[in-house]
């Protein structure tokens, strides 16, 4: 009698196990990987393949299929990776080979990009260096530490340097998923625009390079208070607790170094700004034009249809104080998007449809049930 074959990945409830096969125990898949809507799945998964001994193609839905892929592919070829896009987006064929370490500094500050990078280093021979010209977002170097990676990390005035050794090896542990503040962000702003609310958030994942949404609500006037305050799986968690009431004019421009830390947020911001005394402008942020889809233009429009006045540029927009009025929204399939507007909806005068409501599933399944729970 032979024993039943282990299941790599089982699921039960919220907890998910997986039963490692080491660094050189991957095999080719049968069919295209399917990324579907996330770039994020689409890039780290390119520089987990690049290094590989088999060949690989990605695909994905057709918002993904329009977003660049040339960011991560170009510098996976500086250390030798075998790569074609079809026009510098998906699919992509990678046909597995062997890396070489060596130093890249990336031109656009982009988490996705160096945790790309990163993943194709421990692959390669020898040390593989990252060069951000900002800090990004360090979910990969603390899950690398976490499971024990040799990697160091050198900040630098003007930069920071990440290295990874090839020949580290990776133990399992169990890792804790906290919740996600970027999804949080949105009950966050809903809680501070609403006269006399009070929100609690139990385990928000509270990474310093994630948290500018706090310090932007802070600096309107309304504070997030965080207590329980504890590091869980090599990251800062903590509970979230929001009292209603936006006062002071102490911000109106939010741009710079802070840009990638709330490069997510940055649609339910737009809405914060419609209810700030002196409005909001957002600058440095090229990267929203090449997301789900161009969160710029469609932030604009959507402002526009709810009676806002709203000033467009190639980096940004300028959102003027108002009382937004109810209007049918266009989310452009973008999970985003369709977020930001039902938001805006609560304090809208008159009724609000969103177009493509359905997007909201992509990274937050319930969200209108959540938002439903706090406001009535």
């Amino acid at each position: 009698m032979y024993a039943a074959a282990r299941v790599p990945i089982e699921r039960e409830g919220t907890t998910v196990e997986i039963e490692g096969v080491g660094k050189h125990g991957l095999r080719a898949p049968l069919t295209p990987l399917d990324c579907g809507n996330s770039g994020t799945t689409a890039r780290l998964i390119t520089g987990l393949l690049a290094g590989q001994n088999f060949e690989t193609t990605l695909i994905g839905d057709d918002s993904l299929s329009k977003r660049p892929m040339r960011r991560v592919t170009e510098p996976l070829k500086a250390l030798g990776a075998s790569i074609s896009t079809t026009d510098g987006k998906l699919p992509v064929k990678i046909t597995g080979s062997q890396l070489a370490g060596k130093e890249l500094r990336l031109e656009v500050a982009s988490a996705q990009v160096k945790s790309c990078l990163l993943l194709a280093g421990l692959y390669a021979e020898g040390r593989t260096t990252v060069i951000e010209p900002v800090e990004t977002r360090d979910h990969t170097e603390r899950m690398f530490r976490w499971l024990g990676a040799d990697i160091t990390i050198e900040p630098a005035k003007d930069s920071r340097r990440i290295t990874v050794d090839g020949a580290s090896s990776l133990t399992a542990r169990d890792i804790s998923v906290p919740a996600d503040i970027s999804s949080a962000a949105f009950l966050l702003v809903a809680a501070a625009c609403l006269k006399r609310s009070y929100l609690e958030l139990p385990n928000v994942g509270l990474n310093p390079t994630r948290i500018g949404i706090l310090d932007v609500l802070e600096r309107c006037g309304a504070p997030v208070r965080i207590d329980a305050q504890r590091e869980d799986s090599g990251e800062p968690v903590g509970d979230l607790i929001c009292e209603g009431g936006i006062g002071g004019h102490g911000l109106s421009l939010i741009n710079g170094p802070i840009i990638p830390n709330v490069i997510d947020e940055i649609p339910i911001l737009a809405v914060l700004g419609t209810q700030l005394p002196n409005g909001l402008e957002i600058r440095d942020a090229g990267e929203l034009r090449v997301k789900e889809t161009d969160r710029i233009a469609a932030v604009v429009e959507g402002l526009w249809r709810m009676k806002i006045d709203v000033d467009e540029f190639d980096d940004g927009f300028r959102v003027h104080p108002g009382q937004p009025q109810g209007a049918v929204i266009e989310s452009f399939g973008d999970h985003r998007i369709a977020m930001a507007f039902a938001v805006a909806g609560l304090f809208a005068e008159g009724e609000t449809t969103i177009r493509g409501h359905e997007a909201c599933e992509i990274s937050f399944p319930g969200f209108f049930d959540a938002l439903d729970s706090v406001v009535t």
